[in-house]
């Protein structure tokens, strides 16, 4: 390591931990910036995010902004004479007076190969929309979103059966060793200008995103159980309550039953699955409404469902039968 820096470092959930961790072994962090407490689990108290979490065993500065467009923040972080921000997972887009309060500006780690899958939810997207490999990309930030040079990127393959929160685990501690890399050799890297042309986009997930609509091919509603793994959740409305699916394989293709309806895949299945326009969704683990996780079979000897129910999408008018 020939470049020490002193760093600002943005981040807030747990995904940007292994970077932070490494910052601490490889640079000097004169401050952590991240969200403030939010209300978290039954009793909705106020929870600290794992970014602060790790800032305070660390005995960082951390400072916690509800909007860093509020004009009295550039003259704060220009003031804490920083050579660089690292961004990672912030969860707010950075205004340009604070892109540059640090002396080389600021440098985010996105989760995807840019410039496929700009925006908040990468890993989810990549993952929902059915692709086999994803990766790290370190890029010099600009007011846009995830529009800025390129600095160095790395591939990860997307195991078939991985989640989104599988896959974000892998992909932190990869971000962490690329963003390493990256400030390392910084002065010697040259900027790479993103191809615009082919961008794609990866929105904020909604609760919305998660509804199972089984017109779509059984293959397609994997993927999205699969993105929507740990949130929001894959839910489908069933007879008696809403069911959400964690885990699920597909199986053969073309449309047998009616989509949504409970039934055989074979003659031979001892197994019930779930027709959808193209194959079957056999849940592997599913949640009912106000109960714990459970095995597909577990759910199916408790909820006495038989061959022939349907399954629709939570926003679908009237009962599910």
């Amino acid at each position: 390591m020939t470049n020490r820096f002193r760093v600002v470092f943005y981040g807030t959930p747990e995904f940007a931990l292994p970077t932070l961790e490494l910052l601490l072994r490889h640079h000097e962090i004169v401050a952590v910036v991240t969200q403030p407490d939010r209300p978290a689990h039954r009793g909705q108290r106020l929870s600290p995010p794992p970014v602060k979490t790790r800032a305070l065993a660390a005995g960082l500065e951390i400072l916690q902004p509800p909007r860093l467009r509020d004009p009295e923040w550039p003259d704060r972080l220009r003031a804490l004479d920083a050579d660089v921000a690292v961004v990672a997972a912030f969860g707010q887009i950075l205004p340009k007076a604070v892109l540059d309060a640090p002396r080389r500006g600021s440098i985010n780690v996105h989760g995807s190969l840019l410039p496929r899958y700009r925006g908040a939810a990468p890993i989810q997207w990549a993952i929902m929309r059915g692709e086999t490999v994803t990766g790290i990309t370190t890029f010099q930030m600009d007011e846009g979103m995830d529009t800025g040079a390129m600095l160095l990127s790395a591939p990860m393959p997307i195991g078939p059966e991985e989640t989104a929160g599988d896959l974000a685990a892998r992909l932190a501690a990869l971000g962490a060793d690329v963003l390493i890399d990256t400030l390392a050799r910084l002065n010697a890297l040259t900027p790479t200008p993103q191809r615009h042309e082919d961008a794609t986009y990866a929105p904020r997930l909604k609760r919305a995103d998660g509804y199972l609509d089984w017109s779509r091919s059984a293959r397609e509603l994997v993927n999205l159980v699969r993105g929507c793994n740990p949130w929001p959740g894959a839910v489908a409305r069933g007879p008696a309550d809403t069911l959400t699916i964690w885990r699920a394989t597909a199986l053969g293709t073309g449309q047998t039953l009616a989509p949504g309806t409970l039934g055989r895949p074979t003659a031979e299945s001892e197994e019930l699955a779930i027709a959808t326009a193209d194959g079957w969704l056999r849940p592997v683990e599913v949640q009912p409404e106000n109960r714990r996780a459970m095995s597909w079979s577990d759910y199916l000897r408790g909820a006495r469902i038989a061959p022939g129910v349907t399954f629709v999408k939570p926003d679908a008018v009237g009962p599910a039968s």
